[in-house]
């Protein structure tokens, strides 16, 4: 099944905010981004004004699939978590509900342990959030598929 954007409802875009926020402080991290798997930011949270958000995401992304086409090779699925150690900073990036991509930048005053602890914890939560939010897109677009059904001549008819 193709993946479509994310619509984004203001109740999940809430929850998943509160969710990355609290991430951010409970890792410890410098700052936090949730992208989708097209490279889309969805949120973001910490010390990100020095950071070009646009192209991280389409970077993790394309990251996400190079790693993906790599596990391939080797008869993985995927690779949900990669780590990158810098000398000042370290990314850790996640795949959450196999839909969206969770960039933890840390630096010294964190550790990987912390990070990788606190990311299980939020990725269930966040899971759920984007499981609700893809639940209601899909009720939306069952929706309009009904309202498209209707044709010229069933309104006609409804009205005679």
């Amino acid at each position: 099944m193709p993946q479509s954007s994310f619509v984004m409802f203001e109740e999940e875009y809430r929850e998943i905010t509160a969710a990355v926020e609290k991430l951010l402080r409970e890792a410890n991290a410098k700052c936090v981004y949730l992208v989708d798997k097209d490279g889309q930011l969805i949120s973001s949270s910490g010390e990100t004004k020095d950071i070009d958000a646009t192209s991280l995401a389409s970077l993790t992304a394309g990251n996400i699939a190079a790693t993906g086409g790599l596990a391939k090779l080797i008869g993985e699925k995927e690779f949900s978590i990669l780590f990158h150690e810098g000398e000042r900073d370290n990314l850790h990036i996640s795949v959450v509900g196999q839909r969206v991509i969770l960039v933890v930048i840390f630096d010294k005053r964190s550790s990987l342990g912390l990070v990788r602890l606190r990311v299980k914890k939020a990725s269930e939560e966040l899971g759920r959030s984007i499981q609700k939010l893809l639940d209601r897109m899909a009720a939306d677009a069952d929706k309009e598929n009904l309202l498209k059904e209707i044709t010229d001549d069933d309104i006609e008819r409804l009205f005679h």
